[in-house]
This record gives structure tokens, sequence and C-alpha cells, in this order.
């Protein structure tokens, strides 16, 4: 579990690109307890991983929405 500052070094992302992710629903972002500090798990972790190896790949962020909604089905992954 990471703050969003650990995250974003972690994988050479910027904080703002990891809330633009959540903004645009490819993320989910999470709750905020009484603290005020949001921690992000590794499911966040490997999401965004995903994110920026499909845009490495050459994928729009609406083509990667549309990948992370497959959940994990290779036929229609392969297809595209």
């Amino acid at each position: 579990m990471k703050t969003i500052g650990k995250l974003a070094k972690e994988l050479g992302l910027g904080v703002e690109t990891i809330r633009f992710y959540e903004r645009e629903g490819l993320i989910k972002q999470p709750q905020k307890p009484q603290n005020g500090y949001r921690v992000y798990d590794d499911s966040i972790t490997k999401q965004l991983q995903f994110i920026c190896k499909a845009k490495a790949l050459g994928f729009t962020l609406k083509e990667v929405a549309s990948l992370m909604s497959m959940d994990g089905d290779c036929a229609k992954v392969e297809s595209l």
C-alpha cells in the first residue's frame, strides 16, 4: 500500500497523471480515510503498469479502457 506520491515515483509517473487516470475512470480512486492520505493497493499498481505498457505499444487511452474492461478475455484482446 502506497500513497499517490510513492506510487508515482515508483512507476515514473506524475501525480497529476495518476489523478487524470482516476478522472477518466481508468483506475478507481481509493477512499480517503480520516488521516487524510489515500493509499493505493497492489491492484492499482498493476493497473497503472498495464496502462503504461499499453500506451508504450501505441494504444490510445480509449483503447486502453476498452482492453481493461474485457476482464482478462484473451480472445477479445487478441482480436484487437
